[in-house]
């Protein structure tokens, strides 16, 4: 069993060291993660179908669904974790994750679509357990930036090496996601070693953001309660933002073969590129809030990236259906759009606005709870668009799907933002 030590290393007593070594350990840890989630997301299982819908589209849905579920459970789970059990759950999730590979991969379809809703099932809390390392401390943007950063990089990573794998090693589409992850069981070892050894918060990080703590389900609703209404907004901007950030990632193929004149063939190396992109441009902008001392000055720089990602998504769309911009740049400025939103809920967004009201709780039940409605959203989308929009292709419906979540989400946003700057000025004043 691996638990957090007694005292660690004297290095990172120092705070760039600590920075660093932290922010490398997060990135690792949940780049690693995607590798037990998204190589089934690398193949297209070319003309299968089961009961008239495509095969992919049966195992997306089932391992969207075991990861809202994931959420779920997670809300309950991952906000009432001790630091103790944190490395220990991480292993036990990423292990059954894998073996639900395993057994996708033995058992013949479609009689193996139940082992991705198993798959995804302990998934979906690796996230809000591996931020309960990182949170409540002066170096946390930077530390989640590095974290945050690491899932759109992966994204595409792990799809280039899935797709690597394939074409170099002959893989079958039905070993690959399970190939693919078992290259990634010793660096997901190590990197969950190094988060147990960061020192937990000092007494100087609790005066700057708020102590962190396991929260009991009576203190989980009162701090619902408390922030209701623009929770309720946050939370439904972010079902569009998920849903669709989700549904580019799991159809990035589809969607980009549909873009182009031949839908050709199409480089691996794309997907690890334009993500690898999008990554570091993201990175650069979440890191700059570590310089942002007042918590609710930073909370309002948070919002106008969120704010400002959605509507690039829906500006870039209207740029490159009216001719001025290649398929490529569309779907890399999308993807910009997407995470610039995405990015800052999973984690900047609530960490900032806990410390700003001195609310003594955990980001890792916030993220959770977010993410619980947003997985439901996804499973909704991806639901409507192959029952009830199945002869629109993925490339159409992603770009009409641009404007809906571009003007839904800005009216949220703004709404949210607007509450808690009310909130927050009475809380000045009491």
């Amino acid at each position: 069993m691996v638990t957090q030590p007694v005292q660690s290393p004297a290095f990172l007593r120092n705070p760039t060291a600590f920075m660093l070594f932290g922010t490398v350990a997060a990135f690792c840890t949940y780049a690693c993660m995607y590798a037990f989630r998204k190589g089934i997301t690398a193949v297209t299982f070319e003309g299968m179908a089961f009961a008239g819908v495509s095969y992919k589209i049966w195992l997306i849905t089932a391992q969207i669904l075991g990861y809202a579920s994931s959420k779920g459970l997670g809300i309950k789970i991952v906000s009432e974790m001790s630091p103790a059990k944190r490395a220990m759950n991480l292993l036990l999730f990423v292990g059954i994750a894998l073996l639900a590979l395993l057994g996708f991969a033995l058992v013949p379809a479609p009689y193996n679509i139940p082992f991705l809703y198993l798959n995804g099932l302990p998934l979906g809390m690796v996230y809000g357990v591996v931020l309960g390392f990182l949170e409540g401390r002066k170096q946390t943007d930077a530390l989640v930036a590095g974290l945050t950063a690491s899932f759109i990089f992966a994204s595409g990573f792990v799809k280039t090496v899935a797709l690597t794998i394939k074409t170099s090693w002959g893989v079958t589409e039905f070993w690959l996601p399970f190939v693919t992850g078992s290259l990634f069981v010793l660096p997901m070892l190590i990197s969950v070693y190094a988060l147990t050894l960061l020192p937990p918060p000092t007494d100087e990080d609790k005066a700057l953001r708020t102590e962190r703590r396991p929260m009991t389900s009576d203190e989980r609703r009162t701090f619902i309660r408390t922030f209701r209404p623009g929770l309720v907004m946050l939370i439904i901007s972010y079902v569009f933002l998920t849903a669709f950030r989700d549904f580019r990632d799991n159809f990035g193929p589809e969607i980009l073969a549909g873009a182009t004149s031949d839908g050709g063939p199409l480089s691996p190396a794309i997907f690890a590129k334009t993500e690898t992109m999008v990554a570091v441009g993201v990175l650069i902008l979440m890191a700059g809030l570590q310089r942002v001392k007042d918590n609710f000055q930073a909370f309002t720089l948070v919002n106008g990236m969120i704010l400002a990602g959605g509507l690039l998504v829906g500006i870039s769309t209207w740029i490159y259906q009216s001719g001025y911009l290649s398929a490529g740049n569309w779907f890399l400025l999308t993807g910009l759009g997407l995470y610039m939103a995405y990015v800052p809920c999973n984690g900047l967004y609530f960490e900032r606005m806990v410390a700003t009201f001195r609310y003594v709780s955990t980001v890792g039940f916030l993220v959770t709870l977010a993410d619980w409605y947003g997985y439901l959203g996804s499973v909704g989308v991806s639901l409507y668009k192959n029952f009830g929009q199945a002869n629109i292709s993925f490339h159409d419906f992603f770009l009409y799907g641009a404007y809906v979540l571009a003007a839904f989400y800005t009216l949220m946003v703004v709404g949210s933002y607007v509450y808690f700057r009310g909130k927050y000025e009475a809380f000045q004043k009491a």
